[in-house]
């Protein structure tokens, strides 16, 4: 709820002339509430669950697929989640959970401070889908071979989202990242199309 009341500040008024205090008188609470949830202002549209759910989609994939192949789906099914819900999308309009997310994703993309958190929030993404692989690699030629791969695919995501963005959330954001990982990968990618 805070940070529905933040975004909702923030795309009114701007990042920068909006402050704290105003985002807690807006959720009714009190600016050390805030701070307890969110410890800087940057994380009130910065912070989510997509590193979770991702990491969860990972660790319950087969071990036995290709890394990228692990890597994009995972990627795919946390922006399925994450988008669902809301007022249901028939056709043009966005769900309200997709509305949210371009809120938050036109913040990010706008606001100076906030590209800069958010390419130490896609470190620790990549860092978390290392993790999540679970390879434990000690060879340090795997290690690198899989934090390239979970790189490329999050480059690949990254793309995904700003065309997203572009497009006012029209298209479907999961296809719209099938795209971006086919067009990096090969259309095989993740396991179907003629290169699979």
């Amino acid at each position: 709820m805070i940070q529905a009341h933040a975004v909702r500040l923030f795309t009114g008024h701007g990042y920068d002339a909006t402050t704290v205090a105003d985002v807690a008188e807006a959720a009714g609470v009190s600016p050390m509430t805030v701070y307890r949830h969110f410890p800087t202002k940057e994380d009130l549209v910065l912070v989510d669950q997509h590193a979770r759910l991702v990491a969860e989609r990972i660790a319950a994939s087969s071990a036995a697929q290709p890394l990228v192949r692990r890597i994009g789906s995972a990627l795919i099914d946390a922006a399925t989640t994450l988008t669902s819900g809301g007022s249901g999308n028939s056709g043009d309009s966005p769900t309200t959970n997709e509305q949210f997310l371009l809120a938050r994703l036109r913040l990010m993309i706008s606001t100076p401070a906030l590209r800069a958190r958010h390419l130490d929030n896609n470190y620790a993404l990549q860092q978390a889908i290392v993790d999540a692989l679970g390879d434990g690699a000690t060879d340090s030629d795997t290690a690198f071979r899989t934090q390239a791969a979970a790189s490329a695919c999050l480059a690949a995501m990254h793309t995904a989202l700003v065309r997203w963005s572009e497009d006012d959330g029209r298209t479907d954001l999961p296809d719209v990242i099938a795209k971006a990982l086919a067009a990096a990968f090969g259309e095989g990618v993740l396991g179907t199309g003629p290169d699979a």
